[in-house]
């Protein structure tokens, strides 16, 4: 009875220690996750789909809006199609640089993260990983600052559209509607300089706008261009915390480098100490 009564116990034993060793692999790979550079990595990714996909099919309805209603000669917005299109373009260049671009900066947070080096064992950086860590931090800047631009380019629609849509409120007011007045109230989208002064007609008044403003497209556009505004400014802000996090992951690689430089030569002291002490041994038990 009693060495089965051992028997058990030591399974048992044996069991929670496998329950506590797969516990504290656990803990390990959770230390080891960068939480920073991942919620930069959603922010980046989400900023830049809602920019690039609302603003595509923000674009095509805004040449739709033009075509049907403030410019009916093609020739007029012929160039602008054109700008569009390529605008459109470079929205798929984008979208498919930054998914490649947000994968890569994951990466260098995984592998310059404190836990992930204790998970694998003794760090050691190079001159060649910290001048890759510096020029992410170069490239995340630049990034940013044309991120900037885009942000306030993507307004730019937005202040166009709620311009319209402001008009289409006043005609709706009760001040104004059913009044003769209605007619005089216009907006004209050539002074905005996206059509020529030559287009016809440019400029739609009274309930021909109020319908315009009561189409899916212009609904459609306006909130889509108000998305695509807000994605830009969530991608700004996911390359400045990224601008933060390269940051510290480069000061960091440069105090391990000193670090190593630090414990390579005591090392190399403590080495060359064992030898003298060695030797010297050895000339004391030659003299006896």
């Amino acid at each position: 009875m009693k060495p089965a009564m051992e028997t058990a116990a030591e399974e048992n034993t044996e069991q929670s220690q496998e329950r506590k060793g797969c516990f504290e692999c656990c803990i390990k790979c959770l230390g080891g996750v960068p939480y920073a550079s991942l919620v930069a990595t959603i922010l980046c990714f989400s900023g830049v789909a809602l920019f690039c996909g609302c603003g595509h099919v923000a674009l095509a309805g805004t040449v739709a809006i033009l075509e049907q209603h403030f410019s009916t000669n093609t020739s007029d917005h012929a160039l602008l199609s054109e700008v569009i299109q390529l605008m459109q373009y470079v929205i798929y260049g984008i979208a498919s640089f930054f998914f490649l671009y947000g994968i890569i900066l994951l990466a260098e947070g995984f592998y310059t993260t404190s836990a992930v080096k204790e998970l694998h064992g003794e760090f050691k950086t190079t001159a060649c990983g910290r001048c890759i860590s510096g020029m992410f931090v170069f490239l995340t800047y630049v990034l940013g600052v044309a991120w900037l631009g885009v942000f306030g380019f993507s307004a730019v629609p937005v202040f166009m559209f709620y311009n319209i849509w402001s008009t289409c409120e006043v005609i709706k007011s009760p001040q104004t509607n059913g009044t003769a007045g209605v007619e005089q109230i216009c907006v004209d989208v050539r002074q905005y300089g996206i059509i020529p002064w030559n287009a016809f007609p440019g400029k739609i008044c009274g309930s021909a706008l109020e319908n315009i403003c009561n189409t899916n497209e212009f609904y459609m556009s306006y909130h889509l261009f108000i998305v695509a505004c807000a994605g830009a400014g969530a991608t700004v802000i996911a390359l400045i915390h990224f601008l933060m996090i390269l940051s510290s992951n480069w000061a960091y690689l440069k105090d391990a480098s000193k670090m190593q430089a630090y414990q390579d030569i005591k090392a190399k002291e403590e080495q060359e100490l064992q030898d003298i002490q060695s030797r010297s041994k050895e000339q004391l038990n030659s003299y006896t």
